[in-house]
């Protein structure tokens, strides 16, 4: 009875020429960064959800079970990589036994592997240097052309899994790009007041985006990545900034920002606390308003 039922809707439904509902791809991020740039992609054929929050530390973030459940449904799991979320992530994957989307699965989707990486340590890394990544600086988005490729390599994984719909992936993909094209010449003016300005920054994590805006990062709070900084490196980081003439001070909001206080204050400058990813303050919700929200905050501090 139950099959009848079936077979006489899907008959209706042809008949009104419409389709029965289309399958989605369930893609799982680790930042809300990929999220965001994974929905401009992938449009009304996946579903998303990303794990760590634009306001978290994504070094640091907790292991819940709810995000087991997301990860065990998954079609794919995108992920930073450079080791960002090596505290965390093994975990998660583990324990949601999705064969789909761990290491050598066709959901696996490392997206360092489509980035030039900065800050790739020389000789052996251990503990004493801090947390320092083994395989590069991992904060890569905060390059708008980073932006591009990470939106190009989901436009192959979702073309990958799922053929039927490559046109309309490769479609939403070069919107994005248009939409980001646009963007990064309405920020031209913003760019030239930057280029060449000394800034001190809290964490490495501000490198992609000094590179992209011709900013100079002439000392960072930390004496060495994910240290705190100590009252003998501060001395230093005054020192050196005032040679250099920076006033202004960038760090993210989950930072403790004493230190940084105590610096703009010696300086007679001020501490721009900035978020690195999309949602990492209000009404920032989107990775081209990220860029533009940064860019606009810096210029205005700069001029």
């Amino acid at each position: 009875m139950k099959s009848r039922q079936l077979l006489f809707a899907v008959g209706a439904a042809l008949a009104l020429g419409t389709r029965p509902a289309v399958a989605q791809l369930k893609v799982v991020t680790s930042t809300t960064d990929l999220y965001d740039i994974a929905r401009s992609v992938g449009g009304n054929l996946i579903t998303a959800n990303h794990i760590g929050e634009g306001y978290q530390d994504p070094h640091f973030i907790e292991a819940k079970p709810s995000f087991v459940l997301q990860l065990r449904n998954a079609d794919v799991w995108a992920f930073v990589g450079l080791d960002l979320e090596i505290g965390w992530m093994p975990l998660l994957l583990d324990g949601a036994r999705n064969p789909k989307i761990k290491f050598g699965g066709p959901g696996y989707l490392d997206v360092s592997k489509a980035m030039p990486v900065l800050d790739v340590p020389q000789g052996n890394v251990d503990r004493s240097q801090g947390d320092v990544h083994p395989l590069g600086n991992p904060h890569y988005w905060l390059d708008p052309e980073n932006g591009r490729r990470i939106a190009r390599l989901f436009k192959a994984k979702f073309s990958e899994l799922d053929r039927a719909h490559e046109a309309d992936y490769d479609r939403n993909e070069k919107a994005f790009e248009a939409r980001l094209n646009a963007a990064e010449k309405e920020w031209q003016p913003q760019l030239a007041v930057m280029r060449g300005k000394p800034v001190i920054a809290y964490h490495t994590s501000w490198r992609y985006f000094a590179e992209y805006t011709g900013v100079k990062i002439v000392a960072f709070m930390e004496p060495k990545p994910g240290v705190p900084p100590s009252p003998s490196h501060v001395f230093e980081v005054i020192k050196d900034a005032k040679a250099a003439g920076a006033k202004v001070v960038m760090q993210e909001p989950f930072y403790e920002r004493k230190m940084s206080d105590l610096v703009a204050q010696q300086l007679g400058g001020t501490v721009l606390v900035e978020p690195a990813s999309v949602g990492g303050v209000k009404g920032v919700d989107d990775y081209i308003a990220l860029m533009k929200h940064d860019i606009d905050a810096l210029a205005a501090a700069l001029k």
